[in-house]
């Protein structure tokens, strides 16, 4: 897991390098809400495998939707990583927390 966060350390860094132009607390917002959009492109795959769209039929397969959530997942590390400088220990304090709390 060390080496995933290390690329988010890397994305991070990186996006802040290309997001000059807005400022950090900008920036930091934008991250969170790109969060939305890529649950909403977890939503539109979902719907492809479904058929949901008349209009679309069948348009994609549950290997897009899994790709689709790991964009969620990593926009989600990204943005955590872009918050706090120890987006790993907080990460890994929650959900801790969480089995605790629902894993007894």
């Amino acid at each position: 897991m060390e080496e995933t966060w290390d690329t988010v350390r890397r994305l991070v860094a990186w996006l802040d390098a290309e997001s000059a132009a807005a400022s950090p607390e900008v920036a930091r917002l934008l991250r969170v809400l790109k969060i939305s959009e890529e649950a909403g492109e977890v939503a539109e795959a979902v719907h492809g495998v479904m058929g949901g769209n008349p209009r679309k039929g069948a348009s994609h397969t549950w290997a897009d939707v899994e790709r689709e959530l790991c964009d969620v997942v990593l926009t989600a590390m990204v943005a955590l990583a872009s918050l706090t400088p120890d987006a790993r220990k907080r990460f890994e304090e929650h959900v801790s927390y969480v089995a605790d709390r629902s894993l007894g």
